[in-house]
């Protein structure tokens, strides 16, 4: 557990530190938000949420071309079996059956206006390769807004002990 731990850990890390020192800061925040930001961070919190929603759904309904538009380009899954692109995380989907999942514990930090990590509890019923995955895991996910589009970066997800 330790071995897989460290490396999502450190891969976490270097991708959000990657992605927030591309975006510029402002030159003075102000010390408390005003109603009308914290409004748009509720709003990007329910958003990045309900991204989330929608991306394990589209894996649970092995949807390949839904669930590819979830993700950047050079997105990375890091997990238990090693660190995937999108077209192994695909591969994967093929050969898992999530029949039931359930989010607890969802947290959004907001590192910039473009930059998000979700960080959650899974539970779920599943199947990969004919094998027993069900159980409780500790996921996070980097996204990062391009366009109008928010677009996942890295997903982690390390199962509990």
């Amino acid at each position: 557990m330790k071995r897989e731990f460290i490396p999502c850990c450190f891969s976490l890390v270097a991708a959000a530190s990657i992605c927030f020192g591309q975006e510029s800061r402002s030159p003075s925040p102000s010390p408390s938000p005003t109603p009308f930001k914290t409004i748009r961070s509720a709003t990007k919190e329910a958003t990045i949420t309900k991204l989330e929603k929608s991306v394990t759904d589209a894996f649970k309904n092995k949807q390949a071309k839904a669930f590819r538009d979830y993700l950047a380009p050079e997105f990375s899954a890091i997990d238990a079996e090693g660190v995937k692109d999108a077209d192994a995380e695909i591969a994967d989907m093929q050969k898992t059956d999530l029949s039931n999942y359930s989010f607890a514990d969802m947290k959004v930090a907001l590192l910039s206006p473009k930059m998000a990590v979700a960080t959650y509890k899974v539970t779920t019923q599943s199947t990969s390769s004919g094998r027993d995955t069900s159980g409780t895991y500790y996921a996070a996910t980097v996204w990062n807004k391009r366009g109008a589009k928010w677009l996942a970066v890295l997903h982690t997800l390390v199962k509990a002990q």
